[in-house]
Parts: C-alpha cells; sequence; structure tokens
C-alpha cells in the first residue's frame, strides 16, 4: 500500500475537507515520528492518513474504526497496518505494541488542537504558532473542547516523550511543513478593510 492507493480510499470515503485535513496532518506527523524513529516513513504516512477514513460512514466509537477494517482488506491494505489504524481507539482494547501503534495515538487529537490553536489566530497561518501558545489554549478548557487532552497526555507518556518539550514540538513541526495541503498557510485570514 502506497501513499497514492490511501488516499484514494480517502477520497472514496471522505468527503469533508477538513477531516481530510485532519487526516494529512496526522500523516505528516506520522511521517515525522518514522523519521525520528528510522522507520518507513512511507508505511506510517500511509497509518495517519487511513486512520479514520470510515468516520463519515461510522461516524460513533460503537463502529470506527472496527468497521472500516474489513473495508480496508477488501482493498488489500496489509494486516499490520490495520492492527494500527484499530489501536488508535481506546474502546477496542486493543494493545498498542509497536512505535507505529503508539504514535498513531499520541498524535491523532493533538493534531486537532494545533489546528484549532491556528485558526484562532487572525493570521490563520500555522507557521506563526509556537508551542506556547499552543500550551495557553491547551490550558483553556473550554477551548477545542472536543480534543481529549488525557488522550494527549496518555500518548506522550506510552511513546515515552515529553509533551511540551518533545512531543508537541514535532507535531507542530510536522504539520507547519504542509501548511499549504492544510489550507493553513494564511489563506483563510480575511483581507484587512481599508
Amino acid at each position: 500500500m502506497n501513499r497514492e492507493q490511501a488516499w484514494s480510499i480517502v477520497t472514496e470515503f471522505v468527503q469533508s475537507e477538513s477531516l481530510r485535513n485532519h487526516m494529512r496532518s496526522v500523516e505528516a506527523a506520522m511521517r515525522a515520528y518514522a523519521a525520528k524513529y528510522g522507520e518507513d516513513a512511507e508505511m506510517w504516512g500511509v497509518v495517519g492518513l487511513l486512520h479514520d477514513f470510515d468516520w463519515e460512514i461510522h461516524p460513533d466509537l460503537e463502529r470506527h474504526p472496527i468497521a472500516g477494517a474489513p473495508i480496508l482488506r477488501e482493498r488489500g491494505v496489509a494486516e499490520d497496518i490495520i492492527q494500527s489504524v484499530l489501536s488508535h481507539a481506546d474502546e477496542l482494547k486493543i494493545p498498542r505494541l509497536s512505535l507505529r501503534d503508539k504514535s498513531l495515538y499520541a498524535v491523532d487529537e493533538l493534531t486537532g488542537l494545533i489546528t484549532a490553536a491556528t485558526l484562532v489566530r487572525p493570521s490563520k497561518d500555522i507557521r506563526e504558532v509556537e508551542v506556547s501558545s499552543i500550551k495557553k489554549k491547551w490550558k483553556d478548557r473550554s477551548f477545542a473542547a472536543g480534543v481529549n487532552r488525557e488522550d494527549v497526555e496518555r500518548g506522550a507518556a506510552e511513546l515515552g516523550v515529553d509533551l511540551w518539550g518533545e512531543h508537541v514540538p514535532t507535531v507542530l513541526k510536522a504539520m507547519q511543513g504542509i501548511a499549504g495541503d492544510l489550507g493553513l498557510d494564511g489563506r483563510l485570514a480575511k483581507p484587512a478593510e481599508s
């Protein structure tokens, strides 16, 4: 399974641009962690890209991602990739055994917080976001309330990385590297009125 094949699955099942952007964000973060650990960035990226492919057809935690696994199998996705995708759902109680599994879980929710922190900036440019601004937003539980901060903390701990000194900077830098692909390069900012 390569990125092009994975993206084909994503575009077949995901119509929401924001969900596609979330999956691209997770892909970028997974590639960054693969590089850090000397692993296969292509396969790690594929896992990140596919992890939520079935959310629009199974939009609840009782079915996502378990009901999506047969679809991935039908499309020839390898079992180890499916295992990683399944492991990101705590409800399934599938052990996260590999660094790839742990990385997926660790980056998933965090990308949402970083995106939200970017979108409240007047510039809407992720390249201007700093770890300190994310940390400030983190403390405000009403901000991006859908982001499960406990999952983010647990993910960093399972991965064995410091949340603020290593994890958030790694994911932020990965997302900054694809700012244009995510639409977080300032184009969403409203022009100044004259």
